[in-house]
Parts: C-alpha cells; structure tokens; sequence
C-alpha cells in the first residue's frame, strides 16, 4: 500500500459519518472506526462476524426485506433512510442511512454511509412549546392538554394504519411470488415443451407485472409526498384517454364475468393533462371498482362536461364505503374494514394516489357511496382547455392456461389467485399427485366432497367465505376426519398460526410456499394420520 492510500484508508477509518460496507447475505466486508466507536463494537467483532440485519430491531428487519432490500435490487441505492442500530450494551441508536450497490469481481457488496440522527420530532417541539405556554395560565394548560391528547389519539390512529399497511404490504408483495416460485419447480423438475414455456412465461410477465405496479405506487406517493413529480402536460382527448383505460381493464374485469360501460359524449373533451398519468388514475379507479365488486357485476365509466370542467365517473355494485368514512377514505394508509376483509387486500394508497394524481391537474375527486353493499361513485374533474389533443396508441395481450398431469395421492388447491393454484397443481402433479383446483371457499367444499383427497391446500383470504370458515365446515364432516388440511396464504403472523390452527388445519405456510418442504409436510403429515397419531400444526 502506498502513502498516499494509507492516509487515504486513515481519513475513511476516522470520517465524521460511520462507514460499512455487506455482502449479499448481509455480513459485514468493512465497518470503520467512526461506526464500531458509536456502536461500542471493534471492528474485528463486526467484520465477516456480524451480519447487518442482527444489528437491527425487529420492525428495523422487517423493513429490511419489504423496502430496503427490493429497492436496492431495483434502483441500486437507497437515500435518507433512518434505522435504529442496537448498540453492544443493549441501547438503541438512531441513525440515517445512504446505500449503494455496488459488483465487484461478480460479487455483490453494499456500501452504506451513517449518520447519527439529531433532529427532533415536530411534535416534540410543538409539546415543548405547549408546556412553556401552560406554566403561564391554567386555562392554557387546560387548552394545550385537550390538544395534546386530541394529537397523541391521531398519532395512534397513524401508527395503526401504518402496522396494519406494513402487514398488508408483505401480503401483496407474497401473493404474485406464489405462483412464480411454482412455476420454478415445475422447470426443475421436468423438460418444459414450448407451449408450457410460452404458459409459464407469460404468468411470470403477469406476476411481475403486479409486483411493479405495487412498488411504482409506492414510488409514487413518496414522490409525490416530497413534491418531486413532475407532469408531461399536453392537450389531448379525455375521452380518448379514458376508452383506453378502460381497454386496458376489460380482459381483467372478463375473467370474472364482469361488464364495462362507457359512456362518452360524442364531441371532443379536450383537457391539459399528463395522459400516463391520467390513465394511471382511471386505471386505478376502474380496478378497484373490479376488485371491490362481485363476479357478474356492471360497472360504468361516464365522461361528460360542464361549465368550464370535464367529468368522468366510475360506478361500481360493490361493497360500497360507510358514510361516516366517506372524508377519510382518500388518506394514504387509509383501509375500509370490509376491504381488509376481502380477498382482493391492496395497501391503501391507490386512492391517495389518484386524490394527489388529480390535485396536480387542479382538478377535483370524490367519494359518494349510500354505504356497505350500495356500491360506490367516484367523481373526477379537470379543468377544459379548448386546444386538440394529439393521437395515441392502443394495445393488448392475451395469456392462456394449460391443463395439469394427474398424480397417486389426492390434493385439492383452494386459492382464488387462477395462477397460483394451477402452478402448484402442475408443481405437485410432477410429484405423481393427483390434483383438483378451485378458485373459492364454496367451490373447494364442492370439490373435496366429490372428488374425497387426502389433502387440501388452502388460501385464507377468499371470495365468499375465508378459508378459516372452509377449514371448520371441513371439519364439521365425518367423511373428512382423515383429511389432512394445510393453510397456504399471505398473511404469517403469529396470531394467522393460531388462527389456522383453531380452525382445524394441520400445517401452515406462508406464500410463497417452499415446494420442498410442503411436499415434506404432505408426507409427513400423511404417514402421522395413516397410524393413527394426532397431527400438530
């Protein structure tokens, strides 16, 4: 080493901010003194010794693997990131967090800059300023008390939204891994045609697909939040905008015999607006009017205008919004009881989205809803502009299904994701099972009462019922006391476990399943009841 480095490598060692740097599985390749000095660590104690992740609480791990890792996987760097550091004698240590990715000789290491957090919260300072104000009155004490706890009940409020969105976000991100991990066993296992291939392919197109859209929500309302989206304003034709939108959710809303109506005027609605951006609202408007309604259900998408504005409408026959929740239900985090409920899920934030998409035109949206059942009315508004619109272009793609082999043991797969039960069919089909699949509760109970299997694998959140409710009706059969019942779902807390287990299943997984060890537990589970012994979930 020269001079030159060995100063250069001193300065890196003594920097005022905290320097590490880890490998892929997140063991540490570099810490500087500057961090093992604030974390009361030597460095011998952390390098190729430590891993990140055992450094950080538990919430701090969980956001590890829901935001941080698919981000840098995605964008390569991570910026002004605030995670607690848990510090050799058992303190917490606050700390904000820049990351870059980096491929050195074809091994992955991420370099991290840390900074010790000093700023304190708004709502610090505001209660600081309270209490000065108190020591002066007592009717002030009395005024800054009701505040403060009218804030401390809304911050509740927000960090119940926001664990309950954490949960769902992990959900949402497990349900499209599902049937890609299906799908890689099936290639591991067998020679793939091409037809299976051109299948395949196209389920993962559309699982990654959905995980994008999830994670450019995201994006969005971040980008949003901190002012950083800009729009691509140009005139164009809202009707035109909106029949495309509308095209791209038809073959959707078809695969569960859902209708579409749109109904536009016949002249031009000529609007200065950003047309992805305006599509992206009616896109999100119009799924959510498909997610939230039954199958066989009409929903109406109406363009008109009035006094110097454009309209158009979604119309549903869904579960509809309380009215008491009608002001709240644009707020990011923001989720119905019923939509926690339902299968569908999703993270409560597309409709903040669409309030913050339409805010940017200087435009206007809401809510009308005669309550839960009644389905809902969303209204949005822009501003006219007299100016024609350039052309725009169209496109669609169509996916097709193959039937699975047929096996020895008996399995039914209940889950209303098509494309997560058909791949675990085929998966477990290679494996000489014999499989049947049903897309709801009501449907599986159909399928185990006719078709007798040895196993049924099913998914919680479910259209009609929830798979607790199917796995005690189940139970309640005599013909099925040998059946071997094993929960298959997003959701993988603690309390989900008990749950499965109080209602009857004998083994839960959490998606995306682990085809080997389900395919152990099936057996395991098989040989337990063939003599006689009580299984344990």
């Amino acid at each position: 080493m020269s001079s030159n480095e060995g100063v250069l490598v001193d300065r890196w060692n003594n920097a005022p901010c905290g320097l590490f740097a880890v490998s892929a599985d997140g063991r540490f390749s570099y810490a500087n003194s500057t961090f093992c000095k604030w974390l009361g660590y030597e460095s011998e104690e952390l390098i190729g010794i430590k891993c990140f992740q055992e450094l950080l609480p538990i919430g701090a791990r969980v956001f590890l693997q829901t935001h941080w890792t698919p981000l840098l996987q995605m964008q390569g760097s991570i910026s002004e990131v605030q995670l607690d550091f848990i510090c050799h004698d058992g303190t917490r240590l606050p700390m904000v967090l820049n990351a870059l990715r980096k491929k050195r000789e074809g091994e992955i290491e991420d370099e991290v800059a840390a900074f010790v957090a000093t700023d304190r919260k708004l709502y610090e300072r505001e209660l600081l300023a309270a209490r000065s104000k108190a020591e002066t009155a007592a009717t002030e004490l009395k005024i800054a008390d009701s505040r403060l706890r009218a804030l401390n009940e809304e911050l509740s409020k927000e960090h119940r939204r926001k664990d309950i969105f954490l949960a769902t976000l992990a959900h949402e991100l497990r349900n499209p891994l599902a049937p890609i991990s299906n799908i890689v066993e099936v290639f591991n296992r067998t020679e793939s045609d091409h037809d299976t291939r051109t299948w395949a392919v196209g389920i993962i197109k559309r699982q990654v697909s959905q995980l994008s859209h999830l994670v450019d929500d995201l994006l969005d309302v971040s980008r949003i939040t901190q002012g950083k989206v800009e729009l691509r304003l140009s005139h164009i034709d809202l009707t035109e905008t909106l029949q495309s939108a509308a095209e791209t959710v038809s073959p959707a809303m078809r695969t569960v015999d859902q209708q579409i109506t749109v109904d536009v005027v016949t002249t031009p609605i000529f609007v200065l607006a950003d047309p992805t951006r305006l599509t992206q609202v009616a896109v999100n408007l119009l799924n959510n009017a498909s997610k939230y309604s039954p199958a066989g259900a009409h929903i109406k998408l109406r363009v008109w205008k009035d006094d110097g504005t454009a309209f158009f409408e979604v119309c549903d026959e869904g579960i509809g919004i309380p009215i008491e929740q009608l002001s709240s239900i644009f707020d990011v985090f923001s989720q119905l009881p019923a939509v926690l409920e339902h299968s569908a899920g999703g993270l409560g934030i597309g409709l903040a989205l669409v309030k913050n998409l339409v805010s940017l035109h200087g435009g206007t949206v809401n809510a009308q809803s005669d309550g839960l059942g009644k389905g809902s009315r969303f209204v949005v508004g822009i501003p006219l502009t007299e100016v024609e619109p350039l052309p725009r272009d169209e496109g669609g793609a169509a996916l097709e299904l193959h039937n699975v082999p047929e096996g020895r043991l008996k399995i039914v797969i209940v889950d209303d994701n098509i494309d997560a039960a058909d791949t675990l069919a085929m998966a477990l089909g290679i494996l000489d099972y014999e499989t049947r699949t049903a897309y709801s509760a009501t449907e599986g109970l159909s399928t185990i009462e006719k078709f007798e299997p040895d196993v049924a694998v099913v998914d919680i959140g479910l259209p009609d019922f929830d798979g607790y409710e199917m796995a005690r009706r189940v139970r309640q059969k005599a013909q099925a006391a040998n059946l071997v019942l094993i929960a298959a779902t997003g959701w993988g807390q603690d309390t989900d476990k008990q749950k499965a287990t109080d209602a009857g299943f004998d083994a839960h997984f959490t998606k995306p399943v682990e085809f080997e060890k389900l395919h152990e537990e099936i057996r395991r589970l098989i040989a337990r009841r063939a003599s006689g012994e009580a299984t344990v979930a």
